[in-house]
């Protein structure tokens, strides 16, 4: 089994040492309760905003900035996925970066469904990722790559049990945000968990949440407060729900050709 925290969060906007500050309390503060694996939101060294993306953004030549939180796992044993901006020579990149105890930053994930403001300003990854945490597959996703069934089914498919979203929500999108989360780990039968940024310029919405692989919301936060989720990942859950929901393992790939029938008009 493995303890997930998603943590639902304020960023200042493009205060990068101020964020990765945060983040590395966060990282404290679920370790103290038990987890292992912590997620903060999409974007969370700059928020959300279209002014920081334009600007400066942090990179991989020199990590100094990512100090406080690779201390903060250093310290507590937890392995943090952080999703951040990148300048990265002529590219921009939105990726989720893995920071493990003792071990050197890895860019993971590089988000592949670019939400229509970020196109202009970013490049989109060009394949999907799952990391594996004490035997758990946990495969990574950032916001609207969750609207997208296959991204998930993707997932489920190399043996991840645990689809891990980091979001941004505008005020107005909480109805599809539910609904996209709880149904990808239905179709799955596979964990869902979602951190998102909340609050802000932005008013941005948090929910954020861990379902079930039934798509049941085990523990949500409301759309305006700063939180934490801290939630079990238990495989043999996913198993027993494989079994007796069989969804997941009677879809089929190939329906084959579609038959289009054509009605006459009525006289």
């Amino acid at each position: 089994m493995l303890r997930v925290a998603v943590v639902q969060e304020t960023a200042v906007p493009g205060d990068v040492a101020a964020n990765v500050a945060t983040a590395a309390g966060r990282v404290r503060e679920a370790a103290a309760q038990g987890a292992r694996l912590v997620a903060l939101p999409e974007t969370f060294t700059t928020s959300w905003d279209l002014e920081a993306f334009d600007g400066p953004l942090p990179t991989l030549d020199d990590t100094a900035w990512l100090a406080p939180a690779q201390a903060a796992v250093d310290e507590t044993g937890a392995v943090l996925v952080l999703n951040s901006p990148l300048a990265r020579g002529g590219r921009r990149t939105i990726t989720t970066l893995v920071v493990a105890p003792g071990e050197e930053l890895v860019a993971a994930y590089d988000k592949q469904h670019l939400y229509p403001p970020e196109r202009e300003r970013f490049e989109p990854g060009e394949h999907g990722t799952t990391i594996e945490v004490d035997g758990i597959r946990v495969a990574l996703s950032v916001c609207y790559d969750a609207n997208f069934p296959e991204h998930a089914a993707a997932a489920a498919a190399d043996g991840a049990i645990l689809y891990l979203n980091t979001g941004a929500y505008f005020p107005g999108g909480g109805h599809r945000r539910d609904l996209h989360y709880a149904a990808r780990a239905l179709d799955n039968s596979m964990y869902v968990a979602f951190a998102g940024l909340v609050g802000g310029p932005l008013d941005l919405i948090g929910g954020s949440a861990v379902y079930d692989p039934l798509g049941r919301p085990v523990e949500r936060l409301d759309d305006s407060t700063p939180g934490m989720v801290v939630a079990t990942i238990d495989p043999a859950e996913v198993a027993r729900v494989r079994d007796e929901q069989r969804m997941w393992a009677d879809h089929r790939a190939d329906l084959g050709r579609r038959r289009t029938l054509s009605i006459a008009a009525a006289p």
